[in-house]
Formats: structure tokens, sequence, C-alpha cells
């Protein structure tokens, strides 16, 4: 199932933006004019990644400092254990959107 986001002009490069859509919450990432999708709420705490630190494609947690990689939601930095999830993200239309049935692109 395609979900509309918001529009990519919502989310400047180097920033990120919290969305709540059909059940979802999750964070949009602009890295470089490429768009990457995760859940919001850190795997370890209730942080929410949208209100942390982004330094290249990494993004650092504000409640206990660990961090995740944006593109594949690999753990970067304790306290975190369990990855994060990703989603396959498309541009359409000008609109970011997740494929809620497909599993992510890594690149």
């Amino acid at each position: 199932m395609k979900i509309p986001l918001c529009p990519v002009s919502a989310v400047s490069s180097g920033c990120s933006l919290k969305v709540e859509r059909e059940g979802l919450n999750v964070c949009v990432f602009n890295l470089e004019g490429r768009f990457y999708v995760t859940d919001d709420t850190c795997t370890h705490g209730p942080g929410s990644l949208s209100e942390g630190w982004i330094i290249d494609d990494v993004v650092e947690c504000n409640f206990h400092g660990g961090a995740f990689n944006i593109r594949t939601g690999a753990v970067e930095a304790p306290p975190c254990m369990d990855p994060l999830r990703t989603y396959a993200v498309e541009v359409v239309d000008g609109t970011v959107c997740v494929d809620t049935a497909e599993k992510p692109v890594i690149d």
C-alpha cells in the first residue's frame, strides 16, 4: 500500500520531518536530495528521531544518545540494540511516499 507522506519541499537537505499518517509514525529524512523514511520512535526508548541530530547519514536519538544509520536502519551506537525499521521510498509528483508492502531498497 503506497502512502503519501509530505511534499519534498517540506524537508530541507540535512533535515528531517515527523509524519503521522494512516497508523504510521515515521521520520522523513532528506540526505542531499535523496529521501529516506524510518520509524520515528527510537528502538531503545521513547525518543523521537525527528528531534535527534543528523550527522552525515546517521541520526542520534535525543533521549539516550543511541544512533542509527538512516539509509539502512542499522544500529550505529549504544545503548540501542535493535535496528530501526526503514521503508521503501518513492517520490511521486513531488510527494514523498512509502510502500508498506515492499521491503526497503538499500543503496
